[in-house]
């Protein structure tokens, strides 16, 4: 049975496309680490009925550009084919050029889905959901640094200069000031994501120097992951034309506080809308503590989807705003899982696990999986803490081969997602970790090359 997306609509893509005078047509797919790949295609040679292909062989690379030594496509190299989700359709704000972005489903040319495409794994979970009659609901917040321009790999990264034409100094955490110090980056990044229909709520300024923080309005998941990915984009081309990056690295810089993507979460049923977090009488319901238990049994196993970089590990230490286990609180930061004060219908659970540097579909995907395993299996919870999470021991892995080996003797996992996909991104950590772990860092020539 073919899964062709019921929001690929041809027709209502080329009326778009002809409104906008769209004179190039960017064609995205998110891939194994958040980035997007693709084609940009002339206007009038792209069809959305046809869409376009890639190699399948894109959702194995490494954030590096390299491939894992085993192949884990077929042997003869296949396309896969591309087709468009109208619902995505948007225009390119800092094109020169009227241009369109468009993000693709892929699937073989049989009409099934490819297992290995971030978006397609987020949908199969979502499908999980609906089978039962729910519906999932989520925030994102995203923490980024912007940084002065630096091509020199070896130099640590230092704040920018601002208006004032001078780097902050210390940690400014909600200055509405040091915010200010970046309006002309903020006005032009709220005009692109408005043009682009990313559903910006709040800015802050956050705990490091040149933090910020944006959250995005609550929705459906797969939406949401989108304007994640393209979130990224914007303030990243935002940011270069004012002379700055913006980066989404979970530690980017010694001293300073990590950058996380928290995720609020509740689920709705589809007949009611009503939270099923929520009893009638506006008390918890067993659901919401098998939720939290279904994070605290299985999100351990899962961390190489919520730190999937080496450098993602430094972030998470105590005392530094960011968890080293998996307690559960009311209203308590100092967790892994924070439960928020909120109206019977809001009730959601926060995890504050995921780094920034996350694939947005899989972190999604994965967070909703494990809350998920929690409700079928019925999975009861520990008691909330009260007090600070920090003076609890550290239960998480502390590298990313840990996070591998973890990943994959988790069966319920591995059954959920498929072993074709949990081997496969597998695959793609471990050669990560191996190419960074070939690097002599700075430190070792420091300290050991003429002390030891």
């Amino acid at each position: 049975m073919a899964d062709t997306p019921t929001s690929s609509d041809p027709q209502r893509i080329q009326q778009w496309l002809d409104e906008h005078r769209i004179t190039e047509v960017e064609c995205l797919i998110p891939d194994m680490a958040g980035q997007a790949r693709g084609k940009i295609v002339p206007r009038h040679k792209y069809d959305p009925a046809v869409g376009l292909r890639l190699p399948e062989a894109v959702l194995t690379m490494t954030v590096t550009g390299d491939y894992p030594e085993k192949d884990y496509t077929s042997v003869a190299d296949p396309d896969m084919q591309l087709l468009p989700d109208a619902s995505t359709l948007r225009p390119v704000p800092w094109a020169k050029e009227p241009t369109a972005q468009i993000i693709h489903d892929c699937f073989s040319f049989d009409g099934k889905s490819v297992d290995l495409s971030p978006r397609n794994v987020l949908r199969r979970i979502l499908q999980l959901y609906s089978d039962e009659g729910w519906r999932p609901i989520v925030a994102p917040e995203m923490e980024f640094y912007l940084v002065q321009v630096e091509p020199d790999e070896d130099i640590p990264l230092k704040a920018p200069v601002g208006r004032t034409r001078r780097t902050e100094a210390g940690m400014q955490s909600f200055s509405m000031d040091a915010i200010n110090e970046y309006d002309d980056i903020f006005d032009v990044m709220y005009d692109w994501c408005e043009a682009e229909g990313i559903q910006l709520d709040t800015l802050i300024h956050e705990m490091g120097t040149a933090q910020m923080e944006i959250n995005l309005d609550h929705g459906d998941p797969l939406p949401l992951a989108d304007q994640v990915f393209l979130f990224k984009r914007t303030i990243r081309e935002v940011a270069i034309r004012h002379q700055m990056y913006a980066t989404f690295m979970a530690k980017p810089m010694q001293g300073q506080p990590g950058s996380a993507m928290h995720i609020h979460q509740s689920v709705v049923g589809m007949a009611d809308g009503k939270n099923i977090f929520s009893r009638a009488d506006g008390e918890a319901s067993d659901r919401f503590f098998h939720f939290i238990g279904g994070l605290q049994t299985y999100l351990p196993a899962a961390i190489a989807f919520f730190a999937p970089y080496v450098n993602s590990y430094r972030r998470l230490s105590r005392y530094t705003s960011a968890p080293i286990n998996l307690s559960w609180g009311y209203d308590n930061r100092t967790c892994g899982l924070r439960v928020p004060h909120s109206v019977p219908q809001a009730r959601r659970v926060e995890n504050r696990l995921a780094g920034v540097d996350v694939n947005p579909y899989l972190a999604l995907a994965v967070s909703l999986a494990c809350g998920y395993l929690g409700m079928k299996q019925g999975l009861k919870p520990t008691e909330p803490l009260s007090g600070s999470a920090y003076e609890q021991p550290h239960q998480l892995p502390r590298h990313l081969d840990d996070a591998v080996e973890k990943l994959m003797q988790c069966t319920p996992l591995v059954e959920l997602f498929g072993e074709h996909f949990i081997q496969t991104y597998a695959a793609i950590k471990d050669t990560e970790y191996r190419e960074y772990f070939d690097v002599v860092s700075p430190w070792e020539r420091r300290f050991l090359l003429l002390n030891v």
